[in-house]
Parts: structure tokens; sequence; C-alpha cells
């Protein structure tokens, strides 16, 4: 690792104080330059670990920088992922505060539930089908931490991939039959369609996302279990977000998830 103990600790403090407060901080990397990507996750761990000790619960994961895209404006090569918590989840009908966020922005994905253990490595998206439970319709609600998102690679991997709020359609729909990089998503801000896609946009097809972090995990022996949630990625590029704002995303034959805005 390129920093030192006491500087991951510094960073990891620094995130839980911009969370906690809802005040973001200045771009890690310009702070600290030397910052490589096993620094950041090891910062990402850090801050995760201490959720844990805080009896937060882990659900899941997310998965970021799935497109091509993506990966060109910054720079790289594979995808990220972040941690999901219990208390990221938002009931779609209990609407979504906004004044514990910062700068959010809204993104529709499908999510995998596993219906049991997928450990890496050497993990296929033919293994992953096998895994999983049911896919469903979501909205990711990504957050920088990061004065005005202002971000390497290396920043949102330690801000836990820049993720905040999750919301799932309460529909469930078996895999069987279902080509994910076909399937069409339209995602819609107060009544107007504003970002369509399909699955192909996420590493050519979602089953790959997950195969993906599995075997990343698999890495620092740790794997994905049964129960948990997947978001796989962005169909389609993000949109702000403020209060009283509506937004609904529909993704053919997973269904259609929607929230409403409020606070802030």
């Amino acid at each position: 690792m390129a920093l030192s103990q006491t500087q991951l600790l510094e960073i990891a403090d620094k995130l839980d104080r911009a969370e906690a407060t809802s005040t973001p901080v200045p771009s890690l990397v310009e702070t600290y330059p030397q910052m490589e990507e096993k620094d950041a996750y090891q910062i990402q761990w850090m801050v995760a670990s201490r959720a844990l000790r805080a009896q937060r619960h882990l659900v899941g994961y997310k998965i970021g920088l799935t497109s091509l895209e993506a990966q060109k404006h910054f720079k790289v090569f594979e995808p990220d992922y972040g941690h999901l918590f219990d208390s990221m989840s938002v009931n779609e009908d209990s609407g979504l505060d906004l004044t514990k966020l910062i700068q959010p922005k809204i993104e529709g994905e499908i999510a995998f539930v596993l219906g049991r253990d997928l450990r890496g490595p050497g993990i296929t998206p033919a293994h992953v089908m096998r895994a999983v439970e049911f896919v469903t319709t979501s909205f990711e609600i990504i957050d920088s931490r990061i004065q005005n998102w202002k971000i390497t690679a290396r920043d949102t991997i330690a801000d836990n991939g820049s993720s905040a709020r999750f919301v799932l359609s309460g529909k469930k729909q078996k895999l069987e039959g279902l080509n994910l990089a076909h399937l069409g998503m339209a995602l819609s801000k107060n009544g107007e369609v504003v970002v369509t896609g399909s699955g192909a946009a996420v590493m050519g097809c979602p089953l790959n996302a997950v195969a993906f972090l599995a075997n990343t995990l698999a890495v620092h022996d740790r794997g994905l279990l049964e129960g948990q949630i997947i978001l796989s990625g962005s169909i389609g590029g993000m949109v702000s977000m403020q209060s009283g704002d509506h937004f609904s995303v529909e993704i053919q034959k997973l269904g259609r998830v929607t929230v409403r805005c409020k606070g802030k």
C-alpha cells in the first residue's frame, strides 16, 4: 500500500464524518495523491467494518463502473463494488428522505437476490444463474461524500462505490427464460422518460457483473451469501434528485418500482 495505516484511518474518519454530518470532503486523491486502488478498498472495508460493529447488517453489494463508457471516463478496465447495509434500504411506499444525503443521483438497475451462497474463484454466469433465487427492478441512489462529485475511481472506491440508498420492486422474477441483456429499461422523472437502456449496458449482461463480483471477493476470501442482494450496475445514466421529485423505473418482464423524494 502507498498510504500508511495512519493515513488510511484518517481517510476512513473523514468519510464517516462526511456521511454523519451530510458535509462533503475535498477530493481524496487530490489530498492523498499517492493513494492506490488497494488503499481505496482498504478504506472502504474499514468503514464497512465500523458499520458492522455499530450493528448495521450487511445485506449485499452494489457493482459500479459496469459500462465501457464509465470505465473509459474513469480510466479503469474493470468494475468496482461497494457494500449494502440494511439502513440503506428504502421502501417505495415510505418515500426517500433526502435530508441525510449530500448530492444524490438515481439510477435504474437489475437487482439479484441469491438463493444460495456463491463463492469464487472460477464463477461463471452459469454458476450465477443456478445461485439466484430471483431478479427484480431496482433503484440505486448514489451520493458522493466528495465535494461536487469531483471523483476518480479511487475516490469512489474508498467512498463505498458512492452508494447511499436502494429501492427494490416487490415483483420477484425467476431467471428461467429471461435474456437479461435484451431487457429494456425506462427511467422517468416527474412523469417524463429521461433515461433508457438495456441490460447489455452492464458488461454485456448483468450475469457477468455478478460473476465478476464473486470472483473479486474471493481474492479476499469472501463470498456472496444466500439471501444477499446484488445491484448489478446502472443500465443508463444517472439523474439528479431534489425534494418533490417522483421517479419510476420499469424493466421489461421484471416490473416497475417508484419512489418520491421528500425533505431537503
